[in-house]
């Protein structure tokens, strides 16, 4: 069983010793443990530091490709080098290395294919209560669309077994915290959650978002846009009927008005009967554009399981 902790990296030299130090170098159920640092276009000694503290792999881009896109090749990399286990672990500090041994304990046992690690939200005392809040929220909101209870949706600690990071394809630009539980539920991949350790000291701010206003907007956009990747069949199924209930309920009180009210007195509704027409089109429409977006739905999907299956044989162990 070979486990291999994935380090995105964007000039760390200060932080990354200290985070280094505390992964482990031994764990019951597992016979090799590596290290893989993505270094996302650092410009200080990043690098020459990894080098230094004896990291095994090194991958390195000449620019800055945002975290996503650094989670997607980084995954890549560790099935190439043969890992059965991923670990995705910051080098700010904020994770402890003490709950590496929990994270990686439902895959061992086979209980599951992605296990993310709960941070204990409201002790973490360089959390604002504004974020704490938003955090909560940010997960019940996630709970709602993917139907998997994770009580921290946003940690960035996380572990993956093989089959997990040869499926997982994240189409994000921002992160790819939110879509994974999104996509893993699509995928018939099984998700679970365990209690971690963080680290009082965090050694700098999240480079994510500036503010709280960034945070809510970006992370709202990647919820949306992944839910309607995957179920736009289903909203626009629902959106269609919608308009057809309300063009009926209007259609109905145009009849009302046309047939049962005295003669003379049943002018002036016109405009009832033109609603009910467009809202009849719109939601004819919407069935037409659902079936449409069911066979790209479908495309996709085979296109994903052929690439699952290209990465497999390409990187088979």
């Amino acid at each position: 069983m070979k486990l291999i902790v994935m380090i995105p990296a964007l000039n760390e030299e200060d932080s990354l010793p200290i985070a280094y130090a505390d992964i482990p170098k031994n764990l019951h159920g597992v016979n090799e443990i590596e290290t893989l640092l993505i270094n996302d276009g650092s410009t200080d000694k990043t690098v020459q530091v990894a080098k230094n503290l004896g990291v095994n792999h090194i991958l390195s881009f000449k620019r800055n490709r945002g975290l996503a896109k650094v989670f997607n090749l980084g995954l890549k990399e560790a099935i190439k080098l043969g890992a059965d286990i991923v670990i995705t672990f910051d080098a700010d500090n904020q994770y402890s290395g003490k709950s590496v041994k929990a994270l990686i304990e439902p895959i061992l046992n086979q209980s599951a294919d992605i296990v993310v690690g709960a941070r204990p939200i409201q002790n973490i005392k360089h959390f604002s209560f504004l974020k704490k809040k938003l955090q909560k929220l940010g997960s019940r909101v996630v709970d709602y669309f993917s139907g998997i209870t994770i009580p921290d949706v946003t940690s960035g600690f996380r572990a993956y077994n093989r089959e997990a990071a040869l499926r997982l394809v994240v189409v994000s630009d921002f992160t790819y915290t939110l879509e994974t539980i999104i996509e893993a539920r699509e995928k018939g991949l099984a998700v679970t959650s365990v209690p971690i350790e963080v680290n009082d000291k965090v050694l700098r701010k999240s480079r994510l978002f500036k503010g709280n206003f960034q945070y809510i907007k970006r992370q709202t956009d990647t919820i949306f846009r992944i839910y309607f990747m995957y179920n736009l069949f289903r909203v626009l199924q629902k959106m269609g009927k919608l308009f057809f209930a309300i063009a009926s309920i209007i259609s109905v009180r145009f009849m009302y008005y046309f047939y049962i009210t005295p003669a003379g007195q049943n002018a002036g509704h016109i405009q009832s009967l033109i609603l009910a027409a467009i809202l009849f089109i719109l939601g004819m429409f919407m069935v037409i554009s659902s079936y449409i977006a069911d066979l790209v739905h479908h495309n996709r999907k085979i296109a994903e399981e052929n690439l699952y299956y290209l990465r497999k044989n390409e990187f088979k162990k």
